[in-house]
């Protein structure tokens, strides 16, 4: 068993309600922080499983059986030079080497601007990029894939993605050994 650390977001229950951290204790999550932040309850998890998508899908489970409404997983999908550089070890400057082509080549495009001069990236599309040219362990690049595919499913409604998500991960995990 592994520990493996996430955020879900979630709404759909009253922060102020006596038994507000109770239903999630009693449903599965007393190995999470509870919070209500901006209007939106975070459940800040370190969760001991077989792999990170156990650890994913147990989660969502557990939280929903509490009464919450699962809206996504972080840590957040989209990233700036700056993310990229604090999840990869990396500096800020060696990153953006890297997003010029200065160092290594096929860098992924960003996929979105928050400002003309404010780019963000697919971070499971860096992170492959990242474990292709030895920058990050393979488990991390893994991990990206599996926390965008995990919200792709929330995002469709379909919150029993358990064995979904374990397939992808060795299909995946075959497709970066391949490479």
């Amino acid at each position: 068993m592994k520990t493996f650390e996430f955020c879900i977001v979630a709404s759909g229950l009253d922060p102020d309600a006596k038994d507000f951290a109770d239903r999630f204790f009693e449903a599965g999550c007393s190995d999470a922080t509870i919070s209500f932040q901006k209007g939106h309850i975070i459940l800040d998890f370190n969760r001991d499983a077989e792999s990170i998508a156990a650890a994913i899908a147990s989660a969502v489970e557990d939280a929903t059986k509490a009464g919450a409404t699962v809206n996504r997983i972080e840590p957040d999908p989209l990233v700036s030079l700056s993310d990229i550089a604090a999840r990869t070890g990396l500096t800020r400057a060696a990153i953006s080497h890297y997003h010029k082509g200065d160092r290594g080549d096929d860098f992924p495009p960003p996929i979105a601007r928050v400002t003309s001069s404010t780019p963000l990236w697919d971070w499971a599309s860096v992170a492959k990029w990242m474990y292709k040219n030895d920058k990050i362990e393979k488990e991390a690049a893994v991990e990206a894939e599996l926390v965008k595919t995990a919200n792709g499913f929330i995002g469709a409604g379909d919150l029993h993605f358990s064995g979904q998500l374990s397939r992808h991960a060795e299909e995946y995990d075959k497709e970066l050994e391949a490479a």
